[in-house]
């Protein structure tokens, strides 16, 4: 007669065995990677049911050419089937917290009215899968991304339109963007764009549009045809030239420069006054926006970059006679500039000989300066404001 403790023991074992072997099958298998993983997706259970259940051990050695970050072999499979995105994402405080900018590879701040500043937000290298509120274009932000190669994408929301020398949609027409590659609210449907109406409360409508760069990259291949080559086979980046990068300094070679403080308009300085933080440690700037900490809403967390650019341009109004004060941004030639990164600053001179250029940064001695890999701020302020450091 079989003895039942024997029984249930052997039982016990073959469980034992079998789940011990199952676990470790499980937890050396190879991970499968979804392009999806990349950037801030805005939400929590996407970074608990990827990041924390899936380790990526992929090395990261290959160069954004945007910003010189480094990156996975996965992530630039992604990118290198897609063209430069900018989204025009606004700063009025009803927008606040806005979502997707820490995805950004590099961002442009400057007044678009009244005192209130915009940012164009540029992406390449990485996604936002929510980014906004997204708002008007200006003519200048339009002149600025021109230099980010053939047919760049530009997301908005309307634009000035006011006959003169501010009339960005009117430009916009002119150079050929119309329709194309630019993808203007009004005339792409839902669900590329959507009001967030969850925000409402307390908030005029025009501060509720969003859109996300997974989506927006989607439109503008299935509608416009256009990925990293258009219908005719162009590639988008033939005389793109990138800027030059280089590594973070070595920690005792960083520099004590530890907070940048200044206003774009004196009479706006509590609500949109900047200041930037240095922190030695993770060698980054930590951004504070009208007083406070600046919060991406995707990532709850504080932006951050790694190169904070002050350029200092000649500022004018349009005189077109909008009620709000159209501006316009002289952006090409030559000015003063401030680059700071490790610490440090290096006093220089901008150039840019036509809209179709990326800015170049020069320091004292005519040298172009490179950049620490990372997200590049850079902050347009009308010649004679002051910055401070220390």
């Amino acid at each position: 007669m079989i003895n039942k403790k024997a029984v249930y023991f052997i039982i016990f074992l073959t469980f034992f065995f079998s789940f011990s072997l199952s676990y470790i099958l499980f937890q050396n298998k190879e991970k499968v990677i979804s392009p999806l993983a990349f950037g801030d997706k805005g939400s929590k259970d996407v970074k608990d049911n990827f990041f924390k259940k899936n380790v990526v051990h992929e090395s990261k050695i290959y160069e954004c050419p945007l910003n010189g970050e480094l990156h996975t072999k996965t992530q630039k499979n992604q990118w290198e089937k897609r063209r430069p995105l900018g989204v025009m994402i606004e700063n009025h405080e009803e927008a606040r917290p806005q979502s997707g900018l820490s995805s950004a590879d590099i961002i442009y701040e400057i007044v678009a009215e009244g005192g209130i500043t915009r940012f164009l937000a540029i992406y390449y290298c990485k996604d936002a899968a929510y980014v906004g509120p997204v708002r008007s274009a200006r003519i200048y932000f339009v002149k600025i991304l021109e230099g980010f190669g053939d047919y760049p994408l530009y997301a908005h929301v309307g634009g000035a339109n006011t006959p003169g020398p501010a009339d960005a949609l009117g430009y916009i027409k002119t150079i050929g963007w119309s329709l194309y590659n630019d993808l203007n609210q009004f005339s792409v449907p839902f669900p590329y764009f959507w009001r967030d109406y969850e925000r409402l409360p307390g908030r005029a409508t025009e501060h509720t549009v969003y859109s996300s760069t997974i989506k927006l990259w989607q439109y503008a291949k299935d509608k416009r045809s256009l990925t990293d080559i258009d219908s005719n086979g162009n590639q988008w980046n033939t005389k793109f030239i990138p800027w030059k990068f280089r590594d973070d300094a070595s920690y005792e070679n960083r520099g004590a420069i530890t907070r940048i403080d200044f206003g774009f308009w004196t009479t706006f300085a509590s609500q949109y006054s900047v200041e930037w933080f240095y922190n030695k440690e993770k060698n980054v700037y930590l951004r504070n926006n009208g007083g406070q900490a600046h919060i991406d809403k995707n990532t709850g967390k504080q932006l951050e970059s790694k190169n904070v650019i002050i350029i200092f341009a000649q500022e004018s109004p349009a005189n077109d006679g909008y009620e709000g004060g159209h501006l316009i941004y002289n952006l090409t030639g030559s000015g003063d500039v401030l680059v700071f990164h490790d610490g440090e600053v290096l006093k220089g001179t901008w150039k840019r000989e036509s809209n179709k250029e990326l800015f170049r940064f020069y320091d004292s001695g005519g040298k172009e300066i490179n950049l620490v890999r990372g997200q590049i701020f850079v902050e347009v302020l009308p010649i004679g404001n002051k910055v401070n450091y220390f």
